[in-house]
C-alpha cells in the first residue's frame, strides 16, 4: 500500500505542435467591451440575484474573490469526534446531532446552523428516516434571518430541499432543489438544495418533528444534514433573502435552472484547435500549445485502444500554464469516469455514450499553455479527437491557474478485527494538502471495492489555513457526493454525479464526483482534505482521489505525478485484489448434497470479504424453530474422525442442534453482532466412506438475535482421530 506516492521522473518540455495568438481577440474585446473575462471586482451588494449570476459564471472561481469570504460547513457529524488523538475520532452516530435545542411556542426546535453574517447558505444536503428506520416522516425546517423571531422560510423538510418532482409545493424546482437515487417510502435518497439564501446579519436554521428525534438507535426519526455557508468580510453589503424575491426573480431562476442543465459553452468568439486520429505508441506524446493571455473554455478528448479501461488510466493529461505544470491526471479520472466509460453530465463535465469526454473548467493563463497527452502504457492509444476552445482573458493579480492532482492508494486493507467488534481499520486518507492561496473546487473518487459491503461510511474532513479542527466535517462519503444510503444507482446533476455505483453494495467499481460553485472553498495559505476510509468489512480496496483547485502562481501540493500508479494494471475483478482463502483439506459446504429440508430455503451464497473458504457458504434461510436441514457427504475412507464445522455467525442466525448419523453433535448458538467465522469442533464420529447424514435442527435464537433463524455453513473439516 502506497499511502504517500513519491514523485516520478519529470517530463521533458513537450514539442509545440500548434501556436495560437489572441492579441487580436483581446484588442477587439477592449474596443467593444465584450468577450474578455474582466477583473474580479467586489459587487456593490451580494444578493440572491448576484449569487445566481455567479453560479453560472465559470470565470468567477478562476479569480480570487473580490468580495472575500470563507466557506464552512455545519453538519450532524458525531460530536464524539473531538480530536485525532481521541478514541472517538471515527465515531459514526452522525445523525440528529445539533448545536442545541430551543423551546418555542410549545415545540422543540433543534438548531442546525447558527451563523453570524454577512453571509449566505450555498448548499444544503439532507436525508432522513422515520421511527424504526422504515416509516417516512420528515419534520419542519425553519430559517430565521437577521435575528427575526418569525421564520423567513417554514416548510416541511422534503418541500424545502427536494422540490424537483413537485416544484409547485417546493421552494424551487430541479436542479437547484433535487433528490437523487430512487424515491421510496424509506426516503433512501440524498436531497440537495443549491438555491442561495443570503443574509446581512445572521442566519439560524432549525428543525422540529412530531416524533422522537433519535440520536443513537431506531426509536424515532433520524436526520442527517450538511449545510455549506459563506461568511463575508464585515464590510460586505448583503441583501437579505425573502420569499418575495422568488416571485420577482422567477425568470432569472428559470434561466439559471436551464443553464445548469444545458451546461456547455458557446463557441462564438472562441478559437478552436483540434488534434484527430493521432496514434500514440508507448511513451508517445502529443501537445497543443497556446499563447496568452487567454483561457481554455472547453477541453474535449476521445481515446481508443484495444484495452480501453487500461488506456483511460495509463493515458495521462498534463497541462502547463505559464511554464508551471499544474495538471497531471489519467484522462478517465480527469473527466470523472475513472476507467470505465459511463455517460453522465454535470455543469463542469460530460461524457457521452460513445466515450467523448468534455470539461468546461475555465483555465486562464497569462503567457502560455501546453496541453500534452502522454501514453504511459504498453499498448498503442489513439487520440480520436482532442479539441480545445480558448478565448480572451484579462490576466491580473486576481487570476489563478487551474490545478488537477491524482493519486492512487492501491489494495488498502480495511483492517477490521476478526470479530468485527472494533473499527480498527478506519483511517483518514489524504486527498491532498495544498500550500498557497487558492480555491478548492471539487474532486472525483474512483473506487474498486473488494467485497459486497459498503465502503464509504467515512466522513470528509477539510482543514483551512491551519485549523486544528476541520471546518468541514461530514456525515458519510456518499453524503459528501450528494446521494445517501450507499445507493448504487447511477445519477448526474449539475454539481455531483455517480456515473457508476455498482461497487457500492457489491464488490466492484464505483466513481463519484462533487463539483463546487458557490460552495467553493477559498484558502489563504493552506488547505488539507482528508476522507475517512471506513468500510463495513475486512477487505481490500483501490482508492483513487482526483482533486480540482485554483491557485495563485507557485502554489504547491503534496501530490506529485506517479507513473507507477498510472501504469498499474487496473482492477476489473474482485479476485485481482482479494484472493479467495481455502481451508486445506476441507469439504466446501457449497459442494455438499442437501437431501432433506422440512422448512425454509437454502442457497449457495458467494461473497468475498468474510474470509469464507472459497468465498462461499451453504445458507439456510426462512426457517423456523423445529425445522430441519439434512446433508449427505462421504468420508475419505471409513473410520473415526474429528469433525470441525466452519459455522458462520451473524446477528440474525439461529441456535442450531447438530446430529451426525446417530450421534449428537451438540447445540450451537450462531449469533454474533457482526458476520464472523467460528470453526467449531463437533466431536469425534464414526464415518462411512460412502454416505453420512448430518442434520441441523433450529432450536431457537439468542435473545440478542434478530429472529430470522438463519444457518450458515462454510466447510466441514474431517481429521482422522488418533
Amino acid at each position: 500500500m502506497n499511502l504517500n506516492p513519491k514523485p516520478a521522473r519529470s517530463f521533458a518540455r513537450p514539442l509545440r505542435l500548434a501556436h495560437l495568438s489572441f492579441l487580436s481577440l483581446i484588442a477587439l474585446a477592449f474596443l467593444n467591451g465584450s468577450n474578455a473575462e474582466s477583473s474580479a471586482e467586489k459587487p456593490a451588494t451580494i444578493s440572491l440575484g448576484s449569487l445566481l449570476d455567479e453560479m453560472i459564471d465559470r470565470s468567477v472561481i478562476a479569480r480570487w474573490p473580490g468580495a472575500k469570504y470563507s466557506c464552512r460547513q455545519a453538519s450532524s457529524y458525531d460530536r464524539d469526534s473531538v480530536s485525532a488523538d481521541d478514541e472517538g475520532w471515527f465515531a459514526n452516530w452522525d445523525r440528529s446531532q445539533f448545536i442545541r435545542t430551543e423551546e418555542k411556542d410549545g415545540r422543540s426546535e433543534h438548531v442546525l446552523l447558527d451563523a453570524e453574517g454577512p453571509g449566505a447558505v450555498v448548499r444544503f444536503w439532507a436525508t432522513w428516516h422515520g421511527p424504526g428506520g422504515t416509516a417516512f416522516s420528515d419534520g419542519t425546517l425553519r430559517v430565521y434571518l437577521d435575528g427575526e423571531e418569525t421564520p423567513t422560510l417554514e416548510r416541511r423538510m422534503s418541500e424545502f430541499i427536494d422540490g424537483g418532482e413537485a416544484a409547485t409545493h417546493g421552494l424551487v424546482g430541479a436542479p437547484l432543489s433535487q433528490g437523487v437515487s430512487p424515491k421510496t417510502k424509506y426516503a433512501q435518497r440524498g436531497h440537495n438544495l443549491y438555491l442561495p439564501i443570503p443574509y446581512a446579519k445572521h442566519c439560524k436554521i432549525t428543525y422540529s418533528a412530531d416524533v422522537l428525534i433519535d440520536r443513537g438507535g431506531r426509536k424515532g426519526e433520524a436526520l442527517y444534514y450538511q449545510i455549506n455557508y459563506r461568511t463575508y468580510d464585515q464590510d460586505t453589503q448583503v441583501e437579505t433573502f425573502d420569499t418575495s424575491q422568488l416571485e420577482r426573480m422567477q425568470a432569472k431562476i428559470k434561466t439559471v435552472q436551464s443553464r445548469l442543465l444545458e451546461s456547455g459553452v458557446t463557441a462564438a468568439g472562441l478559437k478552436t484547435t483540434t488534434l484527430s486520429k493521432k496514434t500514440l505508441q508507448p511513451e508517445g506524446t502529443e501537445t497543443i500549445s497556446l499563447d496568452g493571455p487567454a483561457a481554455i473554455n472547453e477541453l474535449s478528448l476521445k481515446v481508443s485502444a484495444a484495452d480501453l479501461p487500461q488506456a483511460l488510466r495509463s493515458t495521462v493529461l498534463q497541462i502547463k500554464f505559464d511554464d508551471e505544470s499544474t495538471v497531471w491526471c489519467p484522462v478517465g479520472d480527469f473527466f470523472g469516469i475513472g476507467y470505465q466509460v459511463k455517460p453522465y453530465k454535470t455543469w463542469y463535465t460530460e461524457v457521452t455514450p460513445d466515450g467523448l469526454m468534455t470539461c468546461w473548467w475555465r483555465m486562464p493563463f497569462g503567457e502560455s499553455c501546453e496541453i500534452t497527452v502522454h501514453n504511459l502504457g504498453d499498448q498503442p492509444v489513439t487520440i480520436d479527437r482532442c479539441t480545445v476552445l480558448a478565448g480572451p482573458w484579462v490576466w491580473d493579480d486576481h487570476s489563478m491557474h487551474f490545478h488537477t492532482c491524482w493519486r492512487q492508494y492501491s489494495e488498502i486493507s480495511t483492517g477490521i478485527d476478526k470479530k468485527m467488534e472494533k473499527r480498527e481499520g478506519a483511517r483518514d486518507v489524504n486527498y491532498i494538502s495544498i500550500k498557497g492561496r487558492g480555491i478548492y473546487v471539487g474532486d472525483t473518487l474512483t473506487v474498486f471495492n473488494g467485497t459486497a459491503a459498503w465502503w464509504g461510511e467515512g466522513d470528509e474532513k477539510i482543514y483551512v489555513d491551519g485549523e486544528a479542527f476541520p471546518s468541514h466535517f461530514g456525515t458519510g462519503t456518499e453524503d459528501y457526493y450528494g446521494y445517501a444510503w450507499c445507493r448504487p444507482e447511477s445519477f448526474s446533476a449539475p454539481f455531483h454525479s455517480q456515473p457508476e455505483g455498482g461497487g457500492n453494495l457489491a464488490g466492484g467499481f464505483s466513481v463519484n464526483s462533487r463539483y463546487r460553485s458557490l460552495d467553493a472553498i477559498p484558502f489563504d495559505r493552506l488547505l488539507t482534505f482528508d476522507m475517512e476510509l471506513w468500510h463495513w468489512r475486512d477487505t481490500k480496496v483501490d482508492y483513487a482521489p482526483t482533486t480540482f483547485w485554483y491557485a495563485m502562481p507557485n502554489a504547491t501540493s503534496n501530490v506529485e505525478p506517479n507513473i507507477e500508479s498510472a501504469t498499474r494494471k487496473v482492477t476489473l475483478h474482485v479476485s485481482q485484489i482479494v484472493k479467495p482463502v481455502f481451508v486445506e483439506g476441507a469439504i466446501e459446504a457449497e459442494t455438499i448434497r442437501v437431501i432433506e429440508k422440512t422448512g425454509g430455503n437454502f442457497q449457495i451464497q458467494r461473497i468475498s470479504g468474510y474470509h469464507w473458504s472459497n468465498d462461499a457458504q451453504l445458507w439456510w434461510i426462512d426457517g423456523k424453530a423445529g425445522d430441519r436441514l439434512t446433508l449427505d457427504f462421504p468420508a475419505p475412507k471409513s473410520g473415526t474422525y474429528k469433525i470441525t464445522a466452519g459455522f458462520v455467525h451473524a446477528p440474525d442466525y439461529a441456535i442450531v442442534k447438530v446430529s451426525l448419523n446417530t450421534s449428537d453433535g451438540g447445540t450451537h448458538d450462531l449469533y454474533a453482532p457482526r458476520v464472523v467465522n467460528e470453526p467449531t469442533v463437533l466431536g469425534t464420529f464414526e464415518l462411512d466412506a460412502i454416505s453420512n447424514k448430518m442434520s441441523f435442527t433450529i432450536a431457537g435464537a439468542n435473545p440478542k438475535a434478530i429472529k430470522r433463524h438463519m444457518v450458515g455453513l462454510d466447510y466441514l473439516l474431517l481429521e482422522p482421530a488418533e
